[in-house]
């Protein structure tokens, strides 16, 4: 469930893979496969940290894939099996180091976070073995961006960012998120009922986890979350997409997936250079404008590489990928599990969490920037984690919703609970 989409390696283009034979029919492709409809009974999660060698810079590539074995991802050793670990975790690596763990899905959020712990500690253990040390932060406060992995999908993704501002690079190496994924519904208008919700809800929960006051190298500022600053000011087109227009997200989520603009087209060259002509949108590849510069139609394995490129605050992905919190410090990342298990238990629930979170629906930045200052975001933070807490599955989680609700009314971030975001248990 939570690596649907997001593979850390993708095979060469081949040209039996089926091209695309019209706009209705790419749109209705990626209505069915972002989209699975089915009674809401899953939920999974992925977990990043930061990562440092002994000398406190980032860790090699070689050293990683060392420490990982059999576990490593081929984005750091091409010839690499890709195990899951013992709790059916698969282990990634992020253009920066950062390090991710994403978990199998579970029906029960408390299987869900023994999975994950358990395999975090045992990440924690491959890697001590080559003397690299995670810390759960969500923003590097110390270090300049450096990019580790070298392949053409990031090379070109670092030149389109580039062109935009100076937070592509920050974002890709120097940031680190909790993400959370949840089924998307039983029909259409469940899926609208839970899309709608975690939209609306978005800036309210940015206040109530935002964590990451510090990111070197970012402009001057001061942020709640300069983790998700980045991403606001990252790419528009790419990561804001429409929604409060959107009466259908089925639909309207295929129509703005192809007018994204590419971010990279694959080559039978793995040496190649993968970047597309500017501004060009799947949809222009898709109608045949750009034969000249790519030579080839898109194909549907080309439009499922595309969605992995879109980078919105929900991403759909079968399931709905919730992509908008602080990686939180300690062992506060189960948390928002709790939270979103609660928040989606019911339609009724769903309903009443939007009704919640509607008055500060939007104010993605300000939320971002302000946090827990703003009176408003406060008090909805505070009202929707009461909420969570009264429709938790145990009493435990329950008492951790609870005690995160009185967190927020006293203005207190997750640091402030926690004491530090660097933490050499490797926040399991």
């Amino acid at each position: 469930m939570a690596v649907t989409l997001e593979r850390s390696s993708w095979p060469d283009y081949a040209p039996d893979q089926g091209e695309m034979s019209s706009r209705a029919a790419a749109e209705a492709y990626v209505g069915g496969v972002c989209f699975k409809l089915g009674p809401p009974a899953l939920i999974g999660a992925e977990l990043e940290w930061l990562t440092a060698g002994p000398t406190g810079s980032r860790p090699s590539l070689d050293r990683l894939a060392a420490a990982l074995g059999p576990h490593a991802p081929t984005s750091v050793a091409a010839a690499a099996a890709a195990v899951p670990l013992p709790g059916g975790s698969l282990v990634t690596v992020e253009p920066g180091g950062q390090i991710e763990l994403s978990s199998a899905p579970f029906a029960d959020p408390a299987a869900l976070t023994q999975h994950l712990r358990a395999d975090a500690t045992r990440l924690r253990d491959l890697l001590a073995g080559q003397e690299i040390s995670i810390f759960a932060a969500a923003a590097d406060p110390g270090r300049p961006a450096e990019r580790l992995l070298r392949l053409p999908r990031y090379t070109a993704m670092e030149r389109h960012f580039d062109g935009v501002g100076p937070f592509g690079t920050l974002m890709m190496c120097n940031t680190a998120a909790t993400q959370v994924s949840v089924d998307a519904g039983a029909d259409p208008a469940e899926v609208r009922a839970r899309w709608t919700a975690l939209y609306v809800l978005g800036p309210t929960l940015i206040a109530a986890f935002a964590c990451s006051p510090r990111l070197h190298g970012v402009p001057r500022g001061d942020w709640a979350s300069q983790r998700m600053r980045t991403w606001l000011r990252l790419d528009p087109a790419r990561t804001r997409p429409p929604v409060a227009d959107w009466a259908d997200p089925i639909t309207s989520y295929a129509h703005w997936a192809l007018d994204v603009p590419l971010l990279c087209v694959r080559c039978t060259d793995a040496d190649a250079d993968w970047s597309p002509p500017p501004g060009a949108t799947f949809a222009d590849w898709l109608s045949g404008a750009l034969d000249d510069e790519v030579g080839r139609r898109p194909t549907r394995a080309d439009l499922d590489y595309h969605l992995t490129t879109l980078f919105p605050p929900v991403r759909a992905s079968g399931h709905l990928e919730v992509r908008y919190l602080d990686t939180q410090p300690g062992e506060a990342w189960t948390t928002p599990i709790h939270l979103f298990d609660a928040l989606l238990s019911t339609p009724a629930v769903v309903a009443e969490a939007t009704a919640l979170a509607a008055p500060t629906a939007g104010e993605w930045s300000t939320s971002a920037r302000c946090g827990l200052l703003d009176p408003h975001l406060r008090r909805a933070a505070v009202d929707v984690l009461d909420l969570a807490a009264a429709h938790a599955r145990t009493p435990s989680a329950a008492a951790e919703l609870a005690a995160a609700a009185r967190r927020c009314n006293a203005g207190r971030s997750p640091l402030a609970e926690v004491g530090s975001a660097r933490d050499g248990s490797g926040g399991s």
